[in-house]
């Protein structure tokens, strides 16, 4: 799949004020977050019920530790990667990130961890503790938009033990040559639902949107949201799932704190029954059955794929999946 390089273009980027669900602007407010599903693949929320201390405090303690704990590391990565870069080796399949992954559920890793410190052990607890309620909160948002019974989706993602709950924490440094590398390279996210506390400071991030890259814009104390490709399978293709990079600048250390809120590793994925033939309603003819455009599987058996194809278009993988399935088991 080719995917344009040039610069992002200007759109009205969809945001909802999550104040205006709860009076009589709540069908607009809905609207906007179907429309956004279906048509971006991205969403940004205000007003979604994180205190804007606790969000300054996350910001506060994660940029002094990348400072005090891995800025120097990450300038051993980048003076070798600029360096094969300017001599003429291809460092595209690098990405210009410093990065470490905290697991909230099924168990907790965030006391083995190193390097981190009691305070910013109990800030992240806290925050993914209000990220997770957020989480399921849109989940529902979303169950309400499709006509799904309340809660479908996140049954849907639970497995026997509970969705996969995690925070890739994330800096991307000035890079001196832009044009070398990327910050990450343009990817869909493999899971269900993802909320981003980025930067307000520094830009960077993009998706693209009929054949161009469009801004993700910065706002502060705002979460970002983006479908996964769970989701996209579930809802049969009603929501989508949308590539997405971050580029890399002359200036600024753009903070990135992204968490997936993931099916857990046994769940059996596969589009709602209810949603089955909405996709394709109008190409069928009356009393025509409707088709799951998707294959059910096993959601660790994609993640497997997954890391494997990671920064490749997503429709391979789902014919992946369905030439592979076989026979799943269902309680």
């Amino acid at each position: 799949m080719a995917i344009p390089a040039n610069a992002a273009v200007s759109l009205n980027f969809p945001v909802i004020n999550m104040e205006k669900l709860e009076t009589g602007e709540r069908g607009a407010a809905m609207e906007v977050i179907h429309d956004a599903c279906q048509n971006w693949g991205f969403f940004e929320l205000l007003n979604h019920g994180i205190s804007a201390e606790l969000m300054d405090e996350v910001e506060r303690v994660s940029k002094a530790h990348y400072a005090a704990c891995r800025e120097d590391k990450f300038k051993e990565f980048a003076a070798k990667t600029l360096e094969a870069g300017e001599k003429g080796a291809d460092v595209k399949d690098v990405d210009w990130e410093s990065t470490f992954f905290v697991r909230h559920l099924p168990a907790s890793n965030l006391a083995d961890l190193p390097d981190l410190d009691h305070h910013y052990r109990q800030v992240m607890k806290e925050f993914a503790s209000e990220i997770e309620k957020l989480a399921e909160k849109v989940l529902d948002l979303l169950c309400e938009n499709l006509g799904l019974e309340p809660g479908y989706l996140k049954r849907a993602f639970a497995g026997s033990r509970g969705p996969t709950f995690g925070t890739k924490v994330s800096s991307y440094p000035p890079c001196p040559r832009p044009d070398l590398v990327d910050g990450l390279r343009a990817h869909t996210d493999a899971g269900g639902v993802i909320l981003l506390f980025q930067d307000d400071q520094v830009s960077g991030l993009q998706l693209l949107k009929d054949g161009a890259w469009v801004d993700v814009p910065p706002m502060r104390h705002a979460i970002v949201v983006n479908i996964g490709d769970q989701l996209e399978v579930i809802t049969n293709g009603r929501y989508k799932s949308v590539m997405h990079r971050v580029l890399t600048r002359h200036d600024g250390n753009r903070m990135s704190i992204a968490s997936f809120y993931n099916p857990g590793a046994d769940a059996v994925i596969f589009p709602a029954p209810a949603l089955v033939g909405a996709a394709d309603a109008a190409e069928r003819n009356e009393g025509e059955e409707g088709t799951a455009v998707y294959p059910r599987f096993v959601f660790e058996d994609y993640m497997n794929l997954y890391v494997r194809h990671k920064f490749e278009a997503k429709e391979p993988r789902f014919k992946a999946m369905k030439a592979d399935a076989a026979p799943i088991a269902t309680a």
